[in-house]
């Protein structure tokens, strides 16, 4: 008789669950959230399982690496379809969470998620960081700005090398805002230099990465968005189509039918928000800036523009953009002007 698993997740301890092809459950417990914990508990009960479930989270990536190096068959599982799964449960705990798992496991009703490689957790890492020093270095910006504001001072438009110097004239001869300015600004001075630094490395990491560097000879795509793409794609391989890219990422309509009713919504904003909004930025610089070798996407922006607006056809640009990227990874050939988008 087969034998699944479900493991529900938490920082110190995990819920564990195994049942049988009949849905029984033969053990539960409760094991330490670590690789070697949970192999050893696997081992000592003595049955060969089919599949092993793990929801995606944050620590689950590290789990699966460690169970699937043991040559477990574990599966790491889309959040989003887990919990839409568990909304028929009345009472929510960990033991019940690692239940419903290991039925999913038994019943074959999940959607398996692609576990990242460790160098692309490692891009994204640094991608995540520069993104938080860059909103709390605007955060402080802000705040000195709306601190003065209530006083009737106005900063105004400043540049990066001019803004500690407006902020320092205005609080001249006021000695309360002269120490929160001065606090502000060494603060703000610290993330401004980290940012600086955490930049330099995304270019460097850019340059570095054949990946990045391929798609960087698309219009518009720079290290961020390149850089971005590559490490959320990862490997091109797990697409059977280009089309799919636009899904996997949110960028298509939502619909439902059922009976009489056939609604088309906006897009579905499901998959990772950061790539999708890194494919809605380039879509915006192409088509509101003067970028070369662009001419086949832009005028088949232009024309969803004129008709729908300009706002979802950059949605639609991101969306194509997205399968563009996709085709060029799996090629490994640079983006070529002259190619028809649609044919892309």
């Amino acid at each position: 008789m087969y034998h699944y698993a479900g493991i529900d997740v938490s920082l110190e301890q995990s819920a564990v669950c195994i049942v049988d092809g009949a849905g029984k459950i033969l053990r539960e417990a409760k094991v330490a959230s670590e690789p070697e914990a949970l192999i050893a508990w696997f081992g000592s009960q003595g049955w060969a399982l089919e599949r092993i479930g793990l929801e995606a989270g944050p620590l689950s990536q590290w789990l699966y690496a460690g169970l699937r190096g043991a040559g477990l068959a574990v599966e790491l599982l889309e959040t989003r379809h887990v919990r839409d799964a568990f909304k028929a449960m009345s009472v929510k705990t960990d033991r019940n969470d690692a239940r419903a798992i290991a039925q999913l496991m038994r019943l074959g009703w999940f959607r398996p998620v692609h576990c990242k490689s460790i160098e692309a957790q490692e891009v994204r890492a640094v991608l995540t960081a520069r993104k938080l020093l860059q909103s709390k270095l605007l955060d402080v910006e802000n705040s000195l700005r709306g601190v003065l504001r209530g006083f009737g001072l106005k900063v105004g438009r400043t540049t990066e090398r001019s803004f500690a110097a407006r902020i320092e004239e205005l609080v001249a001869g006021h000695a309360a805002l002269a120490s929160i300015a001065k606090a502000l600004l060494a603060v703000h001075a610290v993330l401004l230099r980290e940012f600086k630094c955490l930049n330099k490395q995304v270019v460097q990491l850019a340059r570095a990465q054949p990946q990045a560097r391929l798609l960087m000879t698309t219009p518009s795509v720079g290290p961020i968005v390149a850089l971005t793409y590559a490490c959320a794609i990862d490997d091109p391989a797990r697409f059977n189509s280009s089309k799919a890219a636009g899904a996997h990422f949110g960028l298509t309509p939502k619909k439902y039918q059922s009976g009489q009713t056939d609604y088309t919504g906006r897009i579905t904003k499901i998959g990772d928000a950061s790539v999708r909004e890194a494919l809605y930025q380039a879509a915006h610089v192409m088509l509101t800036k003067p970028v070369k070798n662009c001419t086949e996407l832009k005028s088949w922006a232009m024309r969803i523009a004129r008709r729908a607006g300009l706002r979802k056809a950059k949605v639609a640009l991101a969306r194509k953009l997205a399968v563009v990227l996709h085709r060029m990874l799996a090629d490994t050939k640079p983006f070529n002007p002259n190619a028809k988008a649609l044919a892309a």
